[in-house]
Parts: structure tokens; sequence; C-alpha cells
């Protein structure tokens, strides 16, 4: 055992199958590399196994055990396909992290979006997620272990977003879906809860940051003084997904580093 699988041990997930959607991105690449960290088994899942390999590679040369697997999640037959694999080669999942999502694209004010943008977002972000809590909810239960699933929301899936198109109605799919989970598989021993991330720094959001006034004023508009890491994320993830928080089910962790909290801050006053 490695001197941070053992100083990660108490998160109980030595030996544990876990399956990262969105794998590549991220959030999804850091909780991958977290999890193996810790001992688990990891399935890296994303569009295509090649562009999991930077992720994949650093989890290896650490000495973790993972697997990289092409999966269109808002395709039910590759989502099979994909369970089949992460069941032969690594055993049923035991965790599930359902990441895989894309945001809301140009912008577009919501009268004006196409049927086209609003069913691609609903495709990935919350049919992809049903489809893969299906696909690996049945292992948990066949397995007969139990389990847990984190789904990755947003603070857009409870606060409307200005020109969010689907994304903030997709997101608060995912919230609803995660409770409905909760109630249907507890009797299986799996839990269900949701992270909801604020403002995060990522390679899907990092336009938003190249310009410097821009990125001081989001800065600025955080009571915690800055925007969020990935890590801080997967950290939350991995806390959801371990025994740690074994009496939690059908909640939702929002982190953002105080950002729901300015609304009043900004009514001008006397």
């Amino acid at each position: 055992m490695s001197h941070s699988e053992n100083s990660m041990s108490w998160l109980g997930f030595s030996g544990r199958t876990c399956v990262v959607t969105g794998g590549a991105g991220g959030i999804g690449s850091e909780t991958a590399r977290q999890m193996a960290a810790a001992g688990a088994k990891v399935a890296i899942l994303d569009r295509t196994s090649e562009i999991c390999a930077d992720v994949l590679n650093d989890i290896l040369l650490a000495g973790g055990t993972a697997i990289a697997v092409g999966c269109d999640v808002s395709d039910a037959a590759s989502v099979a396909l994909a369970a089949e694999t992460v069941l032969r080669e690594l055993g049923p999942a035991q965790v599930l992290v359902n990441n895989a999502g894309i945001g809301g694209g140009g912008r577009v004010a919501l009268l004006d979006a196409s049927l086209e943008e609003w069913q691609r977002l609903l495709s990935i972000n919350l049919t992809g997620a049903f489809l893969c809590a299906q696909a690996f909810g049945a292992q948990m239960r066949d397995a007969g272990k139990g389990g847990t699933m984190v789904h990755v929301a947003s603070i857009g899936g409870d606060i409307a977003i200005p020109k969010g198109i689907a994304y903030s109605v997709s997101k608060a799919g995912v919230l609803m879906l995660s409770k409905q989970l909760c109630l249907e598989l507890a009797q299986y021993g799996i839990r269900s809860n949701c992270v909801s991330p604020g403002l995060v720094r990522t390679p899907m959001s990092e336009a938003y940051y190249q310009d410097e006034s821009r990125l001081r004023a989001r800065n600025e508009a955080v009571p915690s003084g800055r925007i969020a890491t990935s890590i801080d994320m997967a950290e939350a993830i991995l806390f959801l997904a371990s025994d740690r928080s074994s009496y939690v089910n059908g909640e939702d962790l929002l982190i953002d580093g105080g950002l729901s909290q300015v609304v009043m801050a900004n009514i001008p006053r006397v």
C-alpha cells in the first residue's frame, strides 16, 4: 500500500470498483485520480477511451488500478456495453460518479434556443445520468453488497442562469433523479446524493477566465474569495461516495464558496 493510499484508507475505497463518467474532464479526472490513490479500481468513462489517456497513465504510473472505456452516455447501447466491460474487467460497480455533462453552449436566450440544442443538453446531462444510474445500479443490486452514487448537478439546478438554455433545467432534473434513486434503491443498500458546484475553473469553463478583469470580478463575487478548483469538487465527491457519509442519502451538497448567499448583499440600501 502506497503512502497516499494509506493516508486515504479512512475513506474505505480499497478494492472497490468505482465508475467515473466524464472521466477525462476536470472534475472527473481529479475524482478518478483521488479514488485510485485511495485504493479503488477505477473505470474512467468518456466519449472515447483515447481522451482518457492522460488520467489513465497518471493512475497507472502512480501504481493504481484503472481502465479507460469509451462511452456515449446518451446512448443506451453504448452505456450497456460500457457496463459489461466494467463488470468483466473490474467486477460489479460499487460506486458511480455521474459526472458527464456539457455546458450551455453559446449563451442563447431561451426564446431563441433551438430544439436541437435543448435535446442535446438534456440527452447528455439528464438522460445520460439516468442510463448510467440504471445500468450500474443494476450491478450494485445484483451483487448484493450495496453501493453509492454521486451525481454532479450544479448551482444552476436551483438558481436560474441567464441564457442558460436547457442547462439549468437539465441539472434540476439531475437533482430530482437523485432523490428518486434514493427512494427506490435504498432497499438494496444503495445511496444516491448530488454535489452542486458553483463557479469552478475547469477545461470546460476556461474560456470564462482568460480575461484578467473578469477573473478578478468572479473571484471577488464569491465570499470565499476564489473560484473553485476540480480538487474542491473531487474531495466532496469522495466524501459522499465513501462510508464516511453512510447515513447521507437523497441530499444535495452545494459547493459554491458562499456564492448563493450574496443575493441580499446586492440590494441597494440607505
